[in-house]
């Protein structure tokens, strides 16, 4: 029986997940922020159902978002301060994009394993980053929601992986540019370069300039399919290889290495599977190879998957940095 409570319990995770969905929507952990506030008082600001919104809130505050006082007022939990904007490592984004066509494509899964396309292009006819081009909204909380996934390794990255020494870094499919302005910041000596959609180096232009770092920096709009800058020292693939099968990102791997140098070192920054983990790292890391399949037909992979990869492209595994969570640094050479 216990079993079958335990399977009960994950089956109804998605009411979980639609639960702090809607607390994001709503904006209910910013509106906590400033002191705990009643139900009705909640309600109104939210423009929502008191007698609703109270139903809600004793869900989330049993799941420790919230905390409910003795007068009937709620106050911010620790774990609901992750939900306000601009907190560090912020889940608010995240939480916003599973709310809309994101989280919409999981309840798709069953026709990706069918089928095995994504459920995201199924059900909007359009492929995920087609889509997020067109949609600028979407674009931006996208951007956000990555850099505040960084911001949960990025002390941890810098600390344990040696960025020093490369000259001139290039970060290809760079997004807004914060991992790049990261490094430049902490290397004063380097140049970068970025590549990523003409749009969205846009973004990163800006973000350089904000920082003072345009003179060092140059962006690129560009197809990395197609070519990736030359002359480089390091080039450094974030959370990319997990967005395409195998065999695209072998493809991409290839037009890497025709553009580095010899001496040229890379690094790819990913989730690694552990095979076999039943961990939290190893269930998260599960989740989102789930993520990543019904969205967008990629997959997390493991060290032995990402050892296979880079041989088929021509590489060679130098190290592999594993970070205190399931993210880990391949560095790899021609």
């Amino acid at each position: 029986m216990t079993e079958s409570v335990q399977l009960r319990q994950m089956v109804f995770g998605q009411l979980l997940s639609r639960a702090v969905c809607t607390a994001a929507e709503l904006g209910l952990s910013d509106r906590l922020a400033a002191g705990p506030l009643s139900v009705s008082e909640l309600a109104g600001q939210a423009g929502a159902d008191p007698r609703r919104l109270a139903q809600l809130m004793r869900a989330l505050a049993a799941f420790g978002l919230y905390t409910a006082r003795d007068d009937g007022a709620y106050e911010l939990a620790p774990l609901g301060s992750a939900l306000c904007t601009g907190a560090p490592g912020s889940a608010l984004p995240t939480a916003l994009l599973a709310a809309g066509e994101i989280g919409a494509a999981w309840t798709g899964m069953a026709e990706t394993v069918r089928t095995g396309t994504p459920a995201f292009d199924r059900r909007l006819g359009v492929d995920f980053f087609t889509h997020l081009g067109r949609d600028q909204r979407l674009r931006a909380l996208f951007d956000r929601s990555q850099t505040h996934d960084q911001e949960l390794e990025i002390e941890q990255l810098t600390a344990q992986v040696d960025f020093s020494g490369f000259p001139r870094i290039v970060d290809v499919g760079g997004g807004d540019g914060a991992l790049l302005a990261r490094l430049l910041s902490e290397n004063p000596d380097a140049e970068g370069v970025l590549l990523d959609s003409p749009k969205v180096a846009a973004t990163a232009s800006a973000r350089m300039r904000s920082a003072g770092l345009a003179a060092r920096c140059t962006t690129l709009g560009g197809d990395f399919f197609a070519e990736v800058p030359g002359g480089g020292d390091l080039y450094v693939l974030r959370q990319i290889l997990h967005d395409w099968d195998d065999e695209r990102g072998v493809e991409l791997l290839r037009v890497c290495r025709r553009a580095m140098p010899r001496a040229a070192r890379l690094m790819i920054i990913e989730r690694v599977v552990e095979e076999g983990g039943t961990g939290e790292d190893a269930r998260f890391a599960a989740l989102m190879d789930l993520y990543m399949m019904t969205v967008l037909g990629g997959e997390e992979r493991s060290g032995r998957e990402f050892g296979d990869l880079l041989g088929k492209a021509g590489f060679t595994v130098r190290r592999i940095h594993r970070l205190p969570t399931a993210v880990a640094v391949i560095e790899a050479e021609r």
